[in-house]
């Protein structure tokens, strides 16, 4: 062999090599994205069981001033039971409803003067706010994370790695920000 072609062939062993190891880096990086979703998907089932053993916690101081219905507290038990094994969609379900219970006590409260002074009201609601604001920041984390992934998903070369792995687009939370109808009581 001469040396030209000893140097064509280390060039395209180089070339080969550096491909690869691109590949194994968009493939880590693919999955890395992915279980960064999964990981903060379950911070977000605990925050949302959070919320929901609060509005439980609520119900039960509420419920010695205003008649609830019994219903109310079979589905905040549903929902905290099935909150675990919730995947996106059924979390965006989860988390209008329990919002929107969440509000409705809020405005029990509201209505009740000794209960807005009850200590145990006044705590729960705090740690209420708390758990919102958790939920707010895993939300966020979750939607910047799918959109790396997406974006991957939709961009080349990644996009033919992604294709190649039968990689499909993760969804998006879209939780409401606030109750867009003021909450109706009913008792």
């Amino acid at each position: 062999m001469d040396l030209l072609t000893l140097v064509i062939v280390a060039i395209i062993v180089i070339v080969i090599v550096a491909l690869v190891l691109y590949y194994i880096g968009i493939y880590n990086r693919f999955f890395s994205l992915k279980n960064a979703s999964e990981a903060t998907l379950g911070q977000i089932r605990v925050a949302m069981k959070k919320r929901l053993d609060l509005i439980e916690q609520l119900l039960g101081a509420v419920k010695s001033y205003a008649k609830f219905e019994k219903e109310t507290l079979e589905r905040v038990t549903a929902m905290r039971a099935g909150v675990g094994s919730a995947g996106v969609g059924d979390l965006n379900e989860v988390e209008k409803e329990s919002r929107s219970l969440l509000g409705r006590l809020f405005a029990v409260a509201e209505n009740y003067p000794d209960l807005k002074t009850n200590t145990t009201v006044l705590t729960l609601m705090d740690s209420s706010r708390s758990v919102e604001d958790e939920i707010a920041r895993h939300r966020y984390t979750y939607n910047n994370i799918s959109q790396q992934f997406n974006t991957m998903c939709d961009t080349i070369p990644s996009s033919w790695i992604a294709n190649m792995m039968h990689l499909i687009k993760l969804p998006y939370l879209e939780f409401e920000e606030a109750i867009k109808t003021p909450p109706k009581i009913e008792f």
